[in-house]
């Protein structure tokens, strides 16, 4: 029981909050200048990180663009994910695009001009549109063969379906959402709330990163089931957990708090009259969305519902990871990502079907392995 305690101590805490510490770093920066966000505020001297794998091909239209979940970066994926188990980077140009506000791109944590507080609020949408320019102003690249990506990168890939619907031949939200449930809401609220009435936040003006163990906890906890929790950690595990959880250095607040509240106001059908049906007409690309039964920090039911308006693929993982269940680990899934990217003839409607994501410790001492961002 101690040693699962121990491997579940750090899946939950690292993956969520540390750092990457091992393995050299690929990371690359495009600079794509001021950008105007969809409030009309102007992002000051843009520039987006990325790391890649693979090579273009001559046609520049091989391009798989992997955008990071909340917190987390293009490295915490690479250590974490390891996309090319499932992407052929042989055949592909894999690309782990960094999202505005997540400390590597531009974000309130690094912008010389716009720093902390007076950083402007951004939008799922704004992620979208400074990958989209960074991809055709700067790259050359004007189609993708595939977006794909986990929680808010499953999030911003239900963006992109609708933003540039020419723009790809596959879509493959992993644990994301064309719009947050009610429940999502008001746990995002919650969350937000959490850093806000921190009095170390201080409105986002501190000088020093506060630790915030609330927001923490509500983040740790949400990202997998009671189920597992009991499981993997005893009752007189719960008090250590706290404390590593508390003295653990997280990513810049500022950053996280502008992401959450992207994330709050995603909704996917803002440009069709508030109609997911007639944002779902408006898709071209062919969909694989990928689901976690169990989730509990993206709730699976607008994804589910939205996938009955279109022609997509459906996998719905039960599993007692819950959120983190969208790893990459499930061999149906990595099946289906292959068979789509590499237009097997047999993918076509399916309904939904559940698959059981098997919980073997390796997948816990793997990911303990392999620190990280938050998903």
């Amino acid at each position: 029981m101690k040693k699962n305690a121990s491997l579940a101590l750090c899946l939950l805490i690292n993956t969520i909050f540390c750092l990457a510490q091992s393995k050299p770093d690929r990371q690359q920066f495009i600079s794509i200048g001021d950008l105007k966000l969809e409030s009309g505020a102007v992002l000051k001297d843009c520039r987006i990180g990325y790391h890649a794998y693979g090579h273009l091909n001559t046609t520049k239209t091989n391009g798989v663009l992997f955008p990071t979940w909340y917190g987390g970066t293009s490295r915490d994926i690479e250590l974490n994910i390891a996309p090319w188990k499932a992407i052929d980077t042989t055949k592909y140009y894999l690309m782990i695009v960094d999202a505005l506000g997540n400390g590597v791109s531009t974000s309130p944590s690094n912008s010389a001009q716009q720093h902390g507080a007076d950083f402007p609020m951004f939008s799922i949408r704004d992620m979208v549109e400074s990958q989209h320019e960074m991809l055709t102003k700067k790259m050359g690249i004007n189609h993708l063969r595939a977006v794909m990506g986990i929680s808010m990168g499953g999030i911003q890939t239900f963006q992109w379906a609708v933003s540039y619907p020419d723009f790809m031949d596959v879509l493959i939200p992993i644990v994301g959402s064309p719009q947050p449930s009610s429940y999502d809401l008001l746990l995002y609220n919650t969350y937000a709330k959490a850093i806000e009435m921190d009095s170390a936040f201080n409105h986002g003006r501190y000088k020093v990163n506060p630790p915030i163990l609330v927001a923490k906890m509500i983040l740790a906890l949400s990202s997998t089931t009671p189920a597992f929790v009991i499981k993997t950690i005893p009752r007189e595990g719960a008090a250590p957990f706290m404390k590593q959880s508390e003295n653990n250095n997280s990513k810049d607040w500022n950053d996280l708090y502008y992401q959450v509240k992207a994330s709050m106001n995603h909704d996917i059908s803002k440009g069709f009259n508030g109609s997911l049906k007639d944002a779902a007409a408006h898709i071209k690309a062919k969909m694989l969305i990928v689901s976690s039964k169990q989730d509990h920090l993206v709730n699976p039911t607008p994804a589910i519902e939205f996938s009955k308006l279109l022609p997509a693929k459906l996998i719905v993982l039960d599993s007692e990871l819950g959120h983190i269940a969208g790893n990459l680990e499930d061999a149906g899934v990595k099946q289906a990502i292959k068979e789509l990217l590499d237009g097997y003839p047999g993918f076509k409607n399916d309904t939904e079907r559940a698959r059981q994501a098997a919980l073997p410790g390796r997948r816990v001492a793997q990911a303990c392995g392999r620190a990280g961002g938050s998903h």
